[in-house]
């Protein structure tokens, strides 16, 4: 992947999930494969949560908005230049984020996140994403305006 991750071209540079320039936060990169957007990423022993070995509920959230939303933004960008328009960078926002936390996600082994734009409708554009981790995976449905996350399960 010799390209620059979604999160590092600027739209987003200070979310705390995502931002290239919020050294506290958890600086998730996004990158193209293909038509799918695709991220790993390393919980450290502070983003646990209930116990040290799983990574906290919210951590994973906000990955998982991050992620779908960054795959948003690029999709939208991917639009503007075939189509020669110009885009504000910032008109992508969540709407909705609904997750059934069905497992743990493990601390100590890398979280995978593969997205997919399935829909687009206007300024809206649904998205599925799948995460795996310690053979934890999670299924995400949304779109821009309105995101929603459905299960984390083995």
């Amino acid at each position: 992947m010799g390209e620059r991750a979604f999160q590092d071209q600027g739209s987003v540079s200070h979310c705390h999930g995502c931002g290239a320039d919020n050294e506290k936060g958890l600086q998730i990169k996004s990158f193209w494969d293909g038509e799918e957007a695709v991220a790993t990423w390393n919980a450290q022993p502070h983003h646990c949560g209930g116990s040290k070995d799983i990574v906290n509920g919210g951590i994973v959230a906000s990955l998982i908005d991050c992620h779908s939303l960054n795959l948003a933004i690029a999709q939208a960008y991917r639009a503007e230049a075939a189509a020669h328009r110009k885009l504000a960078p910032d008109w992508v926002r969540p709407g909705n984020l609904n997750i059934s936390y069905l497992k743990p996600t493990p601390i100590g082994e890398p979280l995978h996140l593969k997205a997919r734009i399935t829909k687009i409708e206007g300024r809206k554009a649904w998205s599925k994403l799948y995460a795996e981790c310690g053979g934890t995976s999670v299924r995400e449905r949304g779109g821009v305006g309105r995101s929603g996350c459905n299960a984390i399960e083995t």
